[in-house]
């Protein structure tokens, strides 16, 4: 009526016979603590409905009234049934360090790449973080997790456990069966945070140097012609290649190079200071 007489609103409102204080009304209601409350448990419960959530709430001693509550439960739509995307636990950020000693992490990474006719290859690369040392770079059309275990397994035959296992969250590390090799052996496992691989970076960088040397320079017939290359390439890498952060020796050098150190200060120890070292080494 005012748009289309001209007329104020006093009298628009004496004409339908609305008192001027309700035109004016706006309600106080504010909905946001019980819409941010339903929103957390439809997120960790998205399966239960209404009854479960109200009575969550009273448990948790908030005097909310029931029909308030079911007004705005029906206003989110949750109502619905919804999808469900199956969730990672939370992932905690660790820096990266330097491990002191031999098999104290290790670190796992896949990478991917194709034949010369177009069958796709996985290649597991396994490597200490102490002295960087290759474990394993092991190709193979697929990798389920026991395949995982029995590459580990084999590592550990020959050089032993390591304390910790620092991986991303593929589903290789993350199945039912690399999760129980690890709780039976005692090993710690450090997942990444998703959609951070420099918190993985030793190996990302090991990954970079396997890539150029191998995947992006030959052209492959076989798996059979991947896997030598990568023997050959396994070999050179830990006997000969530098690292800047390691002195610029190889790892194998490196590792020599800390047992001369270690004996030499050992040697030089009192027996006090030896007691101590062992008990910190044990």
């Amino acid at each position: 009526m005012q748009h289309q007489y001209g007329i104020s609103i006093s009298r628009a409102c004496s004409v339908v016979d609305l008192h001027r204080s309700m035109w004016y009304y706006k309600s106080k209601k504010d909905d946001s603590l019980v819409i941010d409350k339903l929103t957390e448990l439809a997120d960790k419960k998205p399966t239960r409905g209404f009854d479960e959530y109200f009575n969550r709430i009273r448990e948790e001693g908030i005097k909310w009234n029931r029909k308030r509550v079911l007004r705005v439960y029906r206003m989110m739509g949750l109502k619905f049934r919804r999808k469900r995307k199956r969730r990672l636990p939370s992932r905690v950020k660790e820096p990266l360090f330097v491990p002191s000693r031999l098999n104290h992490t290790w670190s796992m990474d896949f990478m991917s790449d194709s034949l010369s006719y177009g069958r796709k290859v996985r290649i597991l690369n396994i490597i200490d973080d102490f002295n960087r040392e290759a474990l394993a770079v092991e190709p193979d059309y697929s990798y389920p997790g026991e395949k995982v275990v029995d590459i580990l397994n084999e590592i550990i035959f020959f050089r032993g456990r390591p304390s910790a296992i620092r991986v991303d969250n593929g589903p290789e590390f993350i199945s039912k069966c690399f999760i129980e090799w690890c709780d039976n052996h005692d090993i710690e496992i450090k997942y990444i945070q998703p959609g951070k691989p420099m918190q993985n970076a030793y190996i990302e960088r090991f990954n970079r140097l396997y890539r150029e040397d191998i995947l992006d320079a030959y052209i492959f017939e076989s798996l059979g012609q991947l896997k030598d290359l990568s023997i050959d390439w396994v070999n050179d890498y830990n006997q000969y290649h530098p690292h800047s952060s390691l002195r610029n020796k190889s790892p194998i050098n490196y590792l020599k190079l800390f047992s001369l150190e270690g004996t030499f200060q050992r040697e030089n120890q009192t027996e006090e200071e030896r007691k101590m070292s062992n008990l910190a080494l044990s």
